[in-house]
């Protein structure tokens, strides 16, 4: 069941790419209780991240407890950044990991009941691999230990190649509501925004609202065409069915 929100891949006229919201580093998590029931329900979330700061077990479980339901009931899925050992104390959906190894450690405590996503893929091989291992998704674009990323044409270049070629979706890492657009183009099954919704002074809601609009008139623009025509097809056949029992 929680696998539904990350590791369904679209077919064949796929819907515009849904939101991955990446949370802060959590310490007190009552803040975003109370502020994500109005963010999940302005857009459309797929799932959050949730970034907890370290400290002892318990503390940490606690916090995801406090926010768990608050967004499974939002009908989004809760992903933990790395900590797959709270994943099943806390009630989370799943986790996600930093690179292969990671995936590799991670897969048989979250197999097969929950989600395994996986970032941190810095070659074409990496990414083949972690599918291949059974990643639900993989993650481009994210900064490395270095706070580097590509370049936003590299990120797009690799989720149009993952996209063609492989069944897993691949989601893109956006530090902007431009790159959101530029992935949704390109073919992410799902965008991860973080950072930037939270930084904003127009608020997290207007600027996640603003992202997912943006997300949706790329990918209308990039796959419109193809829907019109099938729909037009349809159409034909229809008209052609109802003129030949005539």
């Amino acid at each position: 069941m929680a696998n539904k929100h990350l590791a369904n891949k679209p077919v064949p006229l796929r819907p515009a790419p849904r939101l991955y919201l990446a949370t802060s580093e959590v310490d007190d998590p009552s803040q975003l209780a109370s502020l994500l029931p109005e963010l999940l329900a302005a857009a459309d979330v797929a799932a959050v991240l949730l970034r907890l700061k370290p400290t002892d077990q318990r503390t940490m479980i606690s916090r995801v407890k406090t926010l768990a339901p608050v967004i499974q009931n939002a009908g989004a899925a809760l992903l933990l950044d790395g900590h797959v050992e709270l994943v099943a104390r806390a009630g989370a959906d799943g986790a996600h990991l930093n690179g292969l190894a990671a995936l590799e450690d991670a897969l048989p405590s979250l197999k097969p009941d929950r989600i395994a996503g996986v970032g941190g893929l810095a070659t074409r091989h990496d990414s083949m691999a972690a599918g291949e291992r059974g990643a639900d998704y993989v993650l481009f674009g994210e900064p490395d230990a270095n706070g580097q990323r590509p370049s936003v044409d590299a990120i797009a270049e690799r989720l149009q190649w993952w996209d063609e070629l492989f069944e897993p979706p691949c989601i893109g890492f956006a530090a902007s509501r431009e790159e959101a657009a530029e992935f949704a183009t390109a073919g992410a099954d799902f965008v991860l925004v973080g950072d930037f919704v939270w930084a904003d002074p127009r608020g997290a809601k207007a600027v996640l609202i603003d992202a997912g609009q943006a997300i949706a008139q790329a990918h209308e623009a990039a796959f419109g065409k193809a829907k019109a025509s099938t729909d037009k097809a349809s159409t034909d056949k229809a008209g052609t069915d109802k003129a030949g029992h005539g």
